[in-house]
């Protein structure tokens, strides 16, 4: 099994910036990707970004240009930097680890004042 701990979530107004951080431990054999998921109230979780063997990154749509994913793979950790947020931003982010069954952290409320 595996433990996954996010933190740097939290309340900040409209155009501001959060880092998100989520370290992964306990057994995990080979980590293929790292990344970030959201579920705002009332709607489904939704992909945000992820990042494949450290290098490869992929985002969702309305965060590209704003959001940036990057990771340490000797340390399993994953972080999400988050820029000009907006109140559509709001939610619970959730880290994953895919090694390569999948790993879910217990979530970090985002929360974007406008």
């Amino acid at each position: 099994q595996a433990q996954l701990v996010e933190s740097g979530g939290g309340l900040v107004q409209a155009g501001g910036s959060l880092r998100l951080y989520c370290a992964a431990s306990g057994s995990i054999n080979r980590v293929n990707a790292m990344g970030w998921y959201r579920q705002a109230p009332g709607k489904e979780r939704e992909f945000v970004a992820h990042i494949i063997n450290g290098r490869s990154a992929n985002y969702e749509d309305t965060v590209k240009g704003r959001f940036t994913i990057s990771s340490d793979n000797t340390k399993n950790t994953v972080y999400l930097e988050m820029y000009r947020l907006s109140p559509g931003d709001t939610a619970v982010y959730y880290c994953f680890v895919e090694a390569p069954t999948w790993y879910w952290g217990q979530g970090t409320q985002v929360t974007v004042s406008s």
